[in-house]
């Protein structure tokens, strides 16, 4: 697995062709609790521990983490 920057406009790309991705969204606990934007269906996964969850990620998609 490698990590890239990756631009809303090279993640919407990916959308479109069809290409499988799967959102994190790595915000803390309360940030995420806080926060009136959530993405739909991204799973949650506080930036601190996602290296503990990685192997609950689908394989075969492109993992898209964020926060705000």
């Amino acid at each position: 697995m490698t990590a890239e920057s990756l631009s809303a406009s090279e993640a919407k790309r990916l959308l479109d062709t069809g290409e499988p991705v799967v959102f994190v969204d790595a915000r803390n606990p309360v940030a995420w609790e806080n926060s009136h934007q959530k993405l739909p269906g991204a799973l949650r996964v506080p930036v601190d521990e996602v290296s503990q969850h990685l192997g609950e990620l689908p394989r075969g998609a492109v993992a898209i983490t964020y926060c705000t």
